[in-house]
């Protein structure tokens, strides 16, 4: 290095042809190396290690609380009422006392009322066909949309985000639906409930309730109770605060999963658009006993419904696409399913298509409101677990799209007010004959695209929706199930194009690559339900996995500077004679402990081998081997040297060890102990603060070998290039293992 001295240190990169820019923010020049067999030189400075004074920081005293005046001071603090805190608790509550208030007219109102009446318009067909999947009559659908958007404008914290219906839970509930009427004795041979509300299914006598109900009536009795269910584990998450359990749902798992269940979808749909009149399908294997339902019976195909699904996927599938194309030269996106439904129910109507082909039609849909009914308290030993894997998959979604939308936007969202949000969104709206709802992200993002700028939007679509159920709604009593079912497909576009996106997942990261494939695959295969639990367990597993084989390194010293880089991945770094610094990047526990040990065995020296080679040195007494002009005699393995062991200090750099456990801690005493043993010290460096607590704890160290702790690499090295030259380090016998 030149007295001169330059900002930037230059370290002769190799491969720069091949496009590698080797700087950095900090005027380094690093460059990876390319060749595994690359010979790393040992750079011997004739300049001594500068002084490094010894970092010294002293702890903050902490002081002894009694647990029991702890938890006295707690109760005391969330127990007091006062008029302050009841008003922050009542607009904490409802966040829409807070910015209403505050509304600005002139610059808000444009975009709510434009993107609500958008979104109102889009989901009157969408509630109409999901609630074929979820089993439940037009009308339920649309009272669904109806309350999830009222009460979500006086509970919801996100600006941007629609809620109600979302087909992966309709097709959920349609599950359990179906469940509950088999084991009713309700008749399997029309597992879909007909979707009128006067229809000519026979009334039968449900076992489980004090009243008759017939088959469609039993039906909402099911999905509200499991809605119910769904909510209170909503709200109960809330206030418990475990809003933590949706970390372990990744964004590679819910593709993965909605990706799978879009198959399901698709298939439980694809009898409607053939005309055929099947059982559904439950359990494990539905998709594949489906299919072969439908194979079966391809022969009793209605021509009639056959033809309106193909001229339905015709007009809807391009302008899906065009409106994908020109979102962002349209205003709003083309209504094209409203446009279908609409010509589709005129086309059925005067062309008397149930009377004259027997094609399936939606029968007539009331106007009004039900009187409300409180859920069926018998049902929920059967449902409640169902409403688990429902409410985890509900909330999940919700609150990661109110998150991305709000970071997008600039604004902040509370998580744990979103899941009271959208518990409450299934707890009141299921004593008004609704099911399940959540955010869904197709709705959402045209509602963001078309100007929505508050909740306010929601209330707009409510009034949208409430036109539909109190006017509109009969003239729907032609619509053919097959143009449902067609936009229940055409809607699945979004999560079946994952696929697209799959090489550029696999560069990325192939262990998220994985967990997608065995998450699609048990949602599809196996059942919705059982798909999820597959993939929350295999993704954890893969954590495990992860850090049972971590990457492990020697590192080097970059010139002119304090940092430490892997040598094997860069050349030109510095190493000091005697010292090697190691790296281990995951935490040190139970499970890897071996592979730990193993690995610094393995890039340094073995101690215990070393150990060994003395022990059996001093029994046989190895004397000088006399040297013959045929070369060396070697007998046992073991040679006398008069050289001590090159290695005299090992530093581990712990900066990427996040905790340790017992079995950690006691694989690094028994790391410490076996190298000093052979003249060897160990030093860690940078622990964080949590390891460092592990290690007092377990009694690492004595209290005056706390020195033996650095806060940097370079201050550990500093400090055994000091304690080298003043003091000297020597192993006695000085053996080492010959190579056989």
């Amino acid at each position: 290095m030149s007295s001169e001295g330059k900002e930037q240190h230059d370290l002769s990169p190799r491969d720069s042809a091949e496009g590698n820019d080797p700087s950095s923010p900090s005027g380094i020049h690093l460059e990876l190396q390319r060749e595994s067999s690359t010979d790393m030189k040992q750079f011997e400075t004739n300049d001594q290690c500068r002084p490094y004074p010894r970092i010294l920081i002293e702890r903050q005293e902490k002081s002894n609380t009694n647990f029991k005046q702890f938890v006295i001071k707690k109760l005391q603090k969330n127990c007091q009422c006062s008029p302050t805190k009841a008003k922050n608790m009542i607009l904490g509550f409802l966040p829409v006392l807070q910015w209403l208030p505050k509304y600005d007219l002139k610059k808000n109102i444009l975009g709510d009322v434009m993107s609500g009446l958008i979104v109102g318009i889009l989901l009157v067909p969408q509630s109409i066909a999901y609630s074929l999947l979820a089993g439940q009559e037009p009308v339920y659908g649309l009272y669904t949309s109806f309350f999830a958007s009222i009460i979500y404008f006086l509970l919801g914290t996100s600006r941007h985000i629609s809620v109600g219906i979302f087909g992966v839970l309709c097709l959920m509930i349609g599950e359990t639906v179906d469940r509950e009427l088999q084991k009713a004795g309700y008749d399997n041979a029309h597992s879909a409930p007909s979707l009128g509300m006067v229809s000519n299914v026979s009334t039968l006598l449900n076992h489980t309730s004090d009243r008759i109900c017939d088959k469609s009536c039993y039906a909402i009795m099911v999905g509200s109770t499991v809605t119910f269910m769904a909510g209170v584990y909503q709200v109960a998450m809330g206030f418990f605060q475990v809003g933590f359990v949706s970390v372990y749902l990744s964004d590679a798992l819910l593709s993965g999963f909605v990706t799978g269940a879009s198959f399901t979808i698709l298939t439980s749909q694809a009898k409607y658009l053939l005309g055929l009149n099947l059982p559904r399908s439950n359990g494990v294997g539905s998709l594949i006993t489906t299919w072969i339902h439908i194979f079966r019976n391809i022969h009793e195909t209605n021509t009639c419904d056959l033809i309106t699904s193909l001229l339905c996927l015709l007009v809807l599938l391009p302008t899906k696409e065009l409106n994908e194309h020109f979102k962002s030269k349209l205003k709003a996106p083309i209504p094209v399913e409203l446009v279908v439904v609409v010509a589709a129910t005129l086309a059925s109507h005067f062309g008397k298509l149930h009377e004259n082909y027997d094609s399936s039609i939606a029968g007539h849909i009331p106007t009004g409101f039900m009187p409300p009914r409180v859920p069926e308290w018998n049902l929920i030993p059967s449902v409640a677990v169902d409403a688990i894997a429902i409410s985890i998959i509900g909330f999940a979604i919700t609150v990661s799209l109110s998150e991305m939308f709000a970071k997008k936007h600039g604004y902040t969202v509370r998580a744990n007010q979103e899941m009271y949000a959208i518990g409450f969104c299934n707890i009141i709206p299921s004593f008004f004959h609704c099911f399940t709802t959540s955010a869904a992200l197709a709705k959402t993002l045209v509602k963001e695209s078309t100007g929505c700028q508050t909740q306010l939007s929601g209330v707009v679509t409510a009034l949208v929706l409430l036109l539909v159920l109190l006017v509109i709604a009969p003239l729907f009593y032609s619509l053919q199930k097959c143009v449902l079912g067609v936009i229940t497909i055409v809607n699945l576009r979004g999560a079946l194009r994952k696929f697209r996106d799959l090489p550029k997942m696999w560069s990325i990261s192939r262990m998220d690559t994985v967990i997608w494939f065995v998450t699609m695959l048990s949602s599809a295969l196996l059942s919705t339900e059982i798909g999820l639990l597959v993939g929350v367990c295999f993704s954890m597993f893969c954590v495990i996995l992860r850090t049972q084989k971590p990457k492990i390194s020697l590192l080097g010293l970059v010139e002119g500077s304090e940092v430490f880089e892997s040598l094997s991945a860069y050349k030109n770094l510095q190493t000091k004679p005697g010292i090697k610094i190691f790296r281990f990047v995951a935490p040190l526990y139970y499970i890897n402990k071996e592979c730990f040990k193993s690995a610094l065995y393995k890039q340094t020296v073995n101690p215990v081998l070393i150990k060994a080679a003395w022990k059996k040195a001093a029994k046989k007494k190895v004397k000088e081997e006399v040297v013959t002009l045929g070369g060396i005699q070697d007998e046992v393995s073991v040679q006398l040297s008069h050289d001590p062991l090159e290695l005299n200090t090992i530093v581990i750099d712990c900066s990427a060890i996040q905790f340790l456990d017992t079995a950690g801690i006691h694989t690094l005493k028994e790391v410490r102990r076996d190298y000093e043993a052979i003249g060897i010290q160990v030093l860690l460096a940078q622990c964080n603060p949590s390891v460092r607590d592990s290690l007092t704890k377990g009694e690492y160290c004595q209290k005056e070998e706390e020195n033996l702790l650095f806060y940097s690499v370079y201050e550990a090295m500093a400090f055994a290039e000091a304690s080298k030259n003043q003091k000297g380090i020597s192993v006695p016998n000085g053996l080492s293992l010959s190579s056989d």
